[in-house]
């Protein structure tokens, strides 16, 4: 069998040993430590903010950011319904009911639209919502100035979900630096990693202060244990951060990496009117192309659609996935308000992501290539056969 082609799995840059060699040697392996002080300096600067949280999950992030914001039962806040669960799920955490937005076609994030919609029709309703949860899907940045625009006409605060978009940017801003809060993941899959963990970022210190409190169980500044309010165990550990100290030193050659794999694939498939891509729409936007991801039409594709060509690499040990399953589709969800545009399911119905990883040699972008174009030629010659006889 052919070796395993991954999605996109973690890349260590070789620094990374130093920095959790140097926790072992001092003994600094419980949460906090320098290399936490240094991880979070390093992620302000990188990316524009005044102040970092380092936490266990970029789910643990948005969570702290609710909670500061008083989310409450009974509480709605508006998110994007094409993501993660883990978008959605600290809304739950808040025993409050998320209002899940559609996404618009250029960059298939939240449509602003739809966003405006719903804000009218809650407020309508004597619902304001409480937060607005934009994603920047697969590293692709929102429509974010529109975003903004409207969330401050309401004066409702912005949470960007940029678990996936380290180092992406609009004109020229790195995403997550938009809103009050934004938050990274640095889960084994992305850009960078710790091995796990997250961070919340604002440019409001009080902010910043409060979540690092909460995410320590909220300990009071007392001899003993003194808690006047519930807290979290959400800080990230010094091991960790060690991790990230080293992957920050290599981000740009990851991304770099990311967007000529993106690159490869498109000069490779576009020969495939059948096949298209999730692109920059224009020069304002900057994806790290976290993930490299296409639509399949089938119409335009001899038939195949999506699922034949996940089989097929499946088949030759090549590792990828359908898009995410929208929100609004899932039976835990089923039942929570929803703005559509009809876009989002159409991109589940017929998106795949390709393996992305930042080690993936040429030859191993050539095998994945060759799969696809072996199967859609084939289908393409079939069907040209038929419609001849």
């Amino acid at each position: 069998m052919n070796k395993k082609i991954w999605l996109c799995s973690p890349h260590m840059g070789g620094t990374e040993r130093k920095y959790v060699n140097d926790a072992f040697d001092t003994n600094w392996v419980a949460p906090l430590g320098p290399n936490v002080d240094a991880f979070e300096k390093g992620i302000a600067l990188y990316n524009q903010v005044g102040y970092v949280a380092a936490l266990s999950a970029g789910t643990a992030a948005l969570h702290l950011a609710l909670i500061m914001l008083g989310v409450k039962a009974g509480d709605e806040v508006i998110a994007s319904s094409f993501t993660f669960a883990a978008s959605v799920n600290p809304i739950i955490y808040q025993g409050a009911t998320p209002i899940l937005i559609d996404s618009e076609s250029e960059t298939w994030n939240m449509c602003p639209q739809q966003l405006e919609i719903a804000i009218r029709d809650r407020i309508d309703m004597g619902k304001k919502p409480k937060a607005i949860i934009p994603v920047h899907l697969y590293g692709m940045p929102a429509k974010i100035d529109q975003i903004m625009a409207i969330a401050d006409r309401y004066e409702i605060p912005v949470i960007e979900d940029a678990a996936e978009a380290m180092g992406s940017k609009y004109k020229g801003k790195p995403l997550g630096s938009f809103g009050l809060m934004g938050f990274f993941s640095f889960n084994g899959n992305k850009i960078i990693t710790t091995s796990g963990g997250g961070a919340l970022v604002s440019n409001n210190e009080s902010l910043i202060l409060q979540s690092r409190f909460l995410a320590s169980q909220a300990r009071e500044c007392a001899p003993h244990y003194e808690h006047e309010v519930i807290g979290y165990n959400y800080r990230m550990s010094n091991i960790c951060a060690g991790i990230g100290r080293g992957q920050l030193e290599v981000v740009d050659d990851h991304i770099a990496r990311h967007r000529e794999i993106f690159n490869y694939y498109k000069r490779e498939l576009s020969i495939f009117e059948g096949l298209t891509f999730q692109q920059e729409p224009n020069n304002d936007f900057y994806s790290n192309y976290w993930l490299t991801c296409i639509q399949v039409n089938p119409e335009k594709c001899g038939g195949i659609t999506r699922d034949q060509l996940r089989i097929a690499m499946e088949g030759d040990n090549i590792d990828c996935r359908p898009l995410w399953k929208p929100m609004h589709l899932q039976p835990v969800h089923h039942d929570k308000p929803f703005y559509s545009t009809g876009i989002s399911e159409q991109l589940f119905a017929r998106g795949l992501c390709l393996p992305s990883s930042s080690n993936l040699a040429d030859e191993d972008l050539d095998r994945v290539i060759g799969v696809i174009k072996n199967m859609l030629s084939k289908a393409l010659v079939k069907k040209m056969r038929m419609s001849v006889n």
